[in-house]
């Protein structure tokens, strides 16, 4: 057995495999919200198996819950990250991510059963310390008892969606917080590296320009826009639109000046974009018209789409935590060969000394 997980800004999701060739995921949202303590409250949350912790008179309902009860009672749900990492403007962070990894990684099946997860790469426009995140939800899994591995995000994308290129491409996770880029050659990293812009950056900018709350924003960006359509000047859907533009423009800005510092191999690299934020209807087509005239130093075959429906696992949003279990399966596949050739010197030698 072996695990994948993506630690993401919005969700945190668990891969493992299913039966036959089919792949399971547990998912919960990033987030929890307080609420008074009572025997009433702490009941109802029994009874539905409703994941919280109680500190004191304070319960903290978490995951997706967590937004539900924020619109039963109108109040503001907490994010224990904040741009792709662990947030340290929430000093309820690491506990409560650690709660969640525990509810959808689960214990091991095993001693020594691999997992992989998904970490930003560091960022070319920020001075976020990535470094923290990443030791500490390493740190998290390990302690549940597996043998941890962390792998870049972008680089998960390859692993997830470009395997009849021979791992050769350019991965690139939209998620909440962070934009996730790497370019890889035979599941290699060339260039690998995260943008301080995502899918919170949209909603924020849009709320600022309009004066809409962010809550509503995100909601109008998941259920009610389409780069078809033809908005009207000073629309909510409009201004997504634009900053929605303003992001792409700025992640291929960022992918050609990295490509310029490199001297990439003379082959063919596909596309595969993931993550939440990729989900907007007609951002596949955007993005390809505009990497079309970016004249990149690289040679773009293709920009890989898949055809979906939310809450199926070709979903870009379990892209990520797909790539980790294979990258973690593949490693678990290389330990097996190895120790069958161990077993076969050792046995080797036995009957060579025997002689």
């Amino acid at each position: 057995m072996a695990k994948g997980l993506d630690v993401g800004t919005m969700n945190i999701i668990c891969a493992e495999k299913g039966k036959g060739d089919s792949i399971a995921f547990a998912q919960q949202r990033n987030a929890f919200l307080e609420m008074e303590a009572g025997d009433l409250a702490q009941n109802m949350l029994d009874s539905a198996k409703i994941l919280y912790t109680q500190k004191g008179d304070t319960i903290s309902v978490l995951g997706e819950d967590a937004f539900k009860f924020s619109n039963v009672f109108n109040k503001a749900i907490r994010r224990p990250m904040h741009q792709g990492i662990i947030s340290p403007d929430e000093k309820e962070s690491i506990p409560m991510i650690k709660l969640i990894i525990e509810r959808v990684l689960g214990a091991p099946q095993k001693e020594g059963e691999i997992a992989y997860i998904s970490v930003p790469a560091a960022p070319v426009d920020s001075k976020v310390n990535v470094l923290y995140h990443s030791k500490t939800v390493e740190a998290l899994s390990k302690r549940l008892g597996y043998d941890t591995q962390l792998i870049d995000e972008g680089l998960a994308v390859v692993f997830s969606e470009l395997g009849d290129f021979n791992f050769t491409g350019i991965g690139i996770s939209v998620g909440a917080g962070m934009t996730n880029i790497t370019v890889a050659y035979l599941a290699t990293p060339i260039v690998s590296f995260s943008i301080a812009r995502g899918g919170d950056w949209i909603d924020e900018q849009v709320s600022s320009a309009t004066g809409v709350a962010i809550e509503r924003i995100t909601s109008i960006k998941e259920t009610d826009f389409s780069f078809s359509s033809d908005y009207e000047i000073g629309s909510v859907q409009g201004a997504i639109a634009l900053y929605y533009d303003a992001l792409i423009t700025y992640i291929i800005g960022n992918l050609k000046k990295k490509l310029s510092e490199v001297a990439p191999p003379d082959a063919e690299f596909p596309i595969a974009i993931a993550g939440g934020s990729s989900r907007a209807k007609g951002f596949m087509e955007m993005f390809e018209s505009r990497i079309s005239e970016a004249n990149l130093p690289i040679n773009i075959s293709k920009v890989k789409k898949n055809k979906y429906t939310l809450s199926d696992s070709k979903d870009p949003i379990y892209s990520i935590a797909r790539g980790c279990l294979i990258a973690a399966m593949t490693r678990e596949d290389a330990e097996a060969v190895e120790e069958e050739i161990e077993e076969s010197t050792a046995k080797t030698q036995k009957k060579a000394a025997a002689v």
